[in-house]
């Protein structure tokens, strides 16, 4: 079975499994859930049942995927797989009201809609529902999963906070940038992984090797993300050809680029900033061979990541299904 395949067989469960967590309130307090609900992708804006895009759930699939391919029972992890999409929806909301984003998934994001602090309160409670969903894991699980979610919950934050930061300096190195992103985006790829292979073994080799596979992917797939910052087409991606840049990001493509090219450094540092600069800027980033040198790096971290599953010596279709979602995400246009 191909990794679409393995998809379609545990996504209908997981989603299941959400929107039983994402329910409740009475009277008033239904319109707390509801803007919960919007946002996962269950609700229009008049927080009427309605279905759009609830992103790829690449999280809950590679948790999914990691246990099946230990050995474990897939549907065991499922409360695990739920409280990582739940973590992950958490951080998207909270990233839309601090990065000002007023679209998500090409419909307006919660904060946009109805306002900062509202949204601030939906992102706090997905992030409460997660803890509760890991309640459904068996005793004997719960707590090193409960610590390991927990760690890539304030790694992201840190992350987070670097990211935030780095909009404000002037210069920022690639290695600081490697730290960021391993915090920010690979932690909880990490963990989802970890997680997935917990469930399933108690061979600590065996899911130290999927933490390192999660990791080593999670960081290959934030630089596919910085290409299609740059690069990816509006009309597949939800967001305008150079957002990264007109945000002023320090993404790889753009510190390569001001390592190479001093005069986009001073474009950055400009009181001026609109669309002829955006162009210019985008300009000198394609002479610099910045796309170029992002694809490669995220070909290296993507093989290392390969190399995790190829040492574990098995041959499952798990396994072969975890290489070929690994190729999506950082392949992937969107």
């Amino acid at each position: 079975m191909s990794w679409k395949d393995k998809a379609s067989a545990y996504l209908p469960e997981v989603e299941r499994f959400l929107q039983e967590i994402v329910r409740g309130g009475e009277g008033e307090l239904s319109r707390h859930y509801g803007m919960m609900r919007y946002h996962m992708g269950w609700a229009d804006e008049n927080l009427k049942p309605a279905l759009a895009s609830t992103g790829k759930r690449l999280r809950p699939l590679l948790c999914l995927l990691s246990c099946e391919a230990s050995g474990g029972d897939w549907r065991e992890a499922i409360p695990a797989a739920a409280a990582l999409e739940l973590v992950h929806n958490f951080s998207l909301v909270h990233d839309d009201i601090q990065d000002r984003s007023p679209f998500r998934r090409h419909r307006p994001t919660v904060w946009k809609l109805w306002g900062e602090a509202l949204a601030i309160n939906v992102g706090d409670a997905l992030l409460i529902l997660a803890c509760k969903a890991l309640e459904k894991l068996p005793l004997n699980k719960f707590k090193e999963c409960c610590r390991i979610l927990n760690d890539a919950c304030l790694m992201l934050t840190e992350g987070q906070f670097l990211d935030l930061a780095f909009e404000k300096r002037e210069r920022v190195s690639i290695e600081e940038y490697m730290e960021m992103i391993k915090r920010k985006t690979a932690a909880l790829m990490a963990a989802s992984a970890q997680i997935g292979a917990i469930i399933a073994t108690e061979d600590r080799e065996v899911v130290e090797s999927f933490r390192r596979f999660g990791e080593n992917l999670g960081m290959a797939f934030q630089m596919q993300d910085d290409i299609l910052g740059l690069w990816g087409e509006e009309a597949v991606t939800g967001k305008p050809v150079a957002d990264d840049l007109r945000q002023r990001k320090k993404t790889l493509p753009i510190i390569y680029a001001m390592e190479k090219e001093p005069l986009l450094q001073s474009l950055l540092a400009g009181a001026e900033w609109g669309e002829e600069k955006v162009s210019e800027a985008l300009e000198i980033i394609n002479r610099s061979g910045a796309r170029e040198f992002t694809e490669n790096q995220a070909l290296s971290f993507y093989q290392k990541a390969l190399e995790e599953l190829e040492g574990l010596g098995r041959d499952s279709e798990a396994v072969q299904a975890l290489k070929e979602l690994a190729s999506f995400m950082v392949g992937r246009e969107y």
